[in-house]
């Protein structure tokens, strides 16, 4: 009945979850694979295709606007490259200033769709958007201040500068050729030229006799533009409490103490002088620049407030010269500001194709899977309705071993165990009939022989009528007991209890009744014994129902021994008690022993008080066990006796009082 309960759990691959979970997986795997390589195919490309069209052909518009605002001191006449930069590029490009007045727009149609809440970026050259400048193909990135390197104002040079310059760098590139180095002529933003070796060690020229410092000696042009920058640095300089600086064409710094003169640069980078240093304005880096000289008591805090009034002295230098800040709007012609797409119709049928193929793949697994799980379910169904209406239960036919036919299997074990129940609920009301029918027989039979004169109410009279009377009371308190038992109400009073005084207690109550049935009692426990928490009323009632049953069934000259000892835990439950009950008496068949704890089970048949009791004791003994947390166990061998066990736990379960000090249990006989 019970083996369904012990067998292992259902590997997954053989339950109908398992089998479940394998369709559904299947059929999203197939639409999440069709999906996404359609997907794929008709959009990924498409995708990054407008998209790095879009990327590059932004940052192309941003750095050539910005260029123009470097050079121009106002946004008059941008219009024509607007005009030219949306043509190029298939987009919509627009100017506004940040009031949001339009300054040029690609999109002449008085109709075209409004501008954006947001803007594209900000152009501003004294302030360049780092990341749109990364991503720009013209140029490498913006200043490490953030000014435009285009931007150069007052330190542009003039016709005659730039002639004169580029006469002298053309002599130093023939004498570096000549030398066997191989060098250009780059000219800057500003129009000063200078020479760049080709190859990654610029050094070579530093050990020929080709002089490149002239190309480094500033300009008129450049002197008077640095004067004023170094006003404008030292000002802001004053305004700190600092003292002034000598900044260098390079815009690196000095003190002003030193000897004034021609002007040596620095240059930032590595190199000889004018091969690849920042020589020209429009190129420097002042975040970057270290001061030519540093005097005693400057400290890193000078240097810094230094660098910050040299960027605010660039700017503000460089406002008049270049554009106001504008307001970038790129979009697509229809308005839109990102990338879009249409699929064809074409795609769009495939998509819908697929889509109605992994419906009907779905569809068509689910009906499956649930007719399959359906049809053992209305069996059950159908059985339990049979069962409910009282007909006799039938078992249901069982052809996997998956969740549903383990659910038929427990149901087939409930319904025979359910059709053992009633048969034992009538042999029982059967029993109760017999056991209570006997005494009260006997009772009546002698009431009316007295009534009729035919027996005389003497003292034996009466005793035999207590004897029965006491005998209908012990059937019915032990009914009673089981009926609280099974209902939970069975009350405990637990206290500290030393189990080899109890067996004594046991002993010597059972010790007339085993001597008058010369029957050996002993117990081989030495007291006090192993100590646990129960109730010793309840304790010795289980006790002493076994000890009267092992003497019944000892025939003369046997022996009934009781013994208590305390077993080694077993890993992971806690400490125990174990009192035996042994007899060397006739023992039980190997059929009869799993029913000896059935409620009115009697191994003869004939219910004969003379061979028996009522066949309630062992039934009231298993569940005194299990209410103090226990188990009871028997084991026999026909011919050879039978041994009782009680296996009981030292502490109470959970929630219940541990045991204090272990007192001795009061004396007095078992029920």
């Amino acid at each position: 009945m019970r083996e369904g309960r012990g067998r292992a759990r259902l590997p997954l691959r053989r339950s109908l979850l398992g089998r479940l979970l394998a369709v559904s997986v299947l059929v999203a795997v197939c639409s999440v694979a069709a999906t996404a390589w359609i997907a794929v195919q008709t959009t990924s490309g498409a995708i990054k295709q407008e998209q790095g069209q879009n990327l590059t052909a932004d940052a192309r518009i941003y750095d050539t606007l910005l260029g123009y605002a470097a050079r121009n001191p106002t946004w008059d006449g941008v219009e024509a490259t607007v005009r030219e930069l949306a043509r190029e590029s298939g987009r919509r490009v627009a100017l506004t200033t940040r009031s949001r007045q339009p300054l040029a727009d690609s999109a002449a149609d008085p109709g075209a769709p409004a501008l954006p809440p947001e803007a594209s970026a900000v152009v501003d050259p004294l302030s360049v958007d780092t990341v749109l400048a990364a991503r720009s193909t013209d140029r490498q990135g913006a200043a490490a201040d953030r000014i435009d390197p285009r931007a150069v104002g007052p330190f542009r040079l003039s016709g005659a500068e730039r002639t004169a310059l580029r006469r002298t760098a053309d002599g130093k590139v023939e004498c570096l050729n000549r030398a066997g180095i191989a060098s250009d002529v780059v000219v800057g933003p500003s129009g000063r030229p200078r020479v760049q070796v080709v190859g990654n060690d610029p050094e070579r020229a530093l050990g020929t006799r080709c002089d490149l410092a002239a190309l480094e000696e500033p300009t008129r042009s450049e002197r008077k533009a640095l004067d004023a920058l170094t006003e404008l640095a030292d000002a802001c300089l004053e305004r700190q409490g600092r003292g002034g600086v000598r900044l260098n064409n390079d815009l690196s710094w000095g003190d002003p103490a030193e000897e004034a003169g021609p002007v040596e640069p620095r240059p930032v980078a590595s190199g000889a002088p004018g091969l690849s240093g920042p020589s020209d304005p429009g190129d420097a880096r002042p975040k970057e620049a270290v001061p030519s000289v540093v005097p005693d008591g400057r400290t890193g805090e000078d240097d810094r407030a230094i660098a910050s009034c040299v960027g605010t002295a660039r700017s503000e230098q460089l406002s008049s010269y270049v554009a106001s800040p504008a307001l970038l709007f790129i979009g697509d012609e229809g308005g839109a500001t990102l990338p879009g797409f249409d699929l064809s119709p074409a795609n769009t049928a495939r998509i819908a194709g697929a889509a109605a193929l992994v419906l009907a793949l779905t569809v068509g697994a689910s009906v499956l899977a649930g007719a399959r799980l359906v049809r053992p379910l209305h069996a059950l169904t159908g059985a339990a309705q049979r069962m409910r209406d009282g007909e006799q239960p039938a078992s249901v036919p069982v052809s996997t071993d998956d969740e549903v036919g383990r659910l038929a299997t427990v149901f087939n074990d409930m319904s025979a165990h359910r059709a053992r129940l009633e048969e034992q609920r009538k042999a029982m009301v059967s029993d109760v009939a017999h056991e209570l029918r006997t005494p009260l027989s006997n009772i009546r039979g002698w009431l009316e022989a007295a009534q009729d004169g035919l027996a005389d109410p003497d003292p034996a009279f009466v005793d035999s009528l207590l004897e029965e009377a006491v005998q209908l009371q012990h059937i019915i308190d032990d009914l009673q007991d089981l009926a609280e038992a099974d209902a939970g109400a069975l009350r405990l009073r637990r206290e500290p209890v030393r189990a080899g005084e109890l067996l004594s207690q046991v002993a010597a109550a059972h010790q007339a009744r085993a001597e008058h049935a010369n029957v050996t009692l002993a117990v081989t426990t030495a007291t006090p014994g192993p100590a646990l928490l129960a109730d010793p009323v309840r304790l010795r009632q289980a006790v002493g129902n076994l000890v009267s049953n092992a003497v019944r069934h000892t025939g003369e000259g046997g022996r009934v021994t009781l013994r208590a000892y305390a077993p080694e835990p077993a890993e992971g439950g806690g400490a125990a008690v174990v009192v035996e009950v042994a007899d060397t008496g006739s023992g039980i068949p190997a059929e009869d022993l799993p029913h000896v704890f059935d409620r009115f089970w009697r191994a003869e048949k004939s219910r004969n008080r003379r061979t028996g009791g009522s066949g309630l004791g062992l039934a009231i003994v298993r569940k005194l066990a299990e209410a103090h947390g226990g188990t009871a166990e028997a084991t026999s061998t026909e011919g050879g006796g039978s041994t009782f066990t009680l296996r009981l736990p030292v502490s109470a379960r959970p929630g219940q009082e541990e045991p204090g000090p272990v007192r001795s249990s009061g004396a007095g006989p078992g029920p």
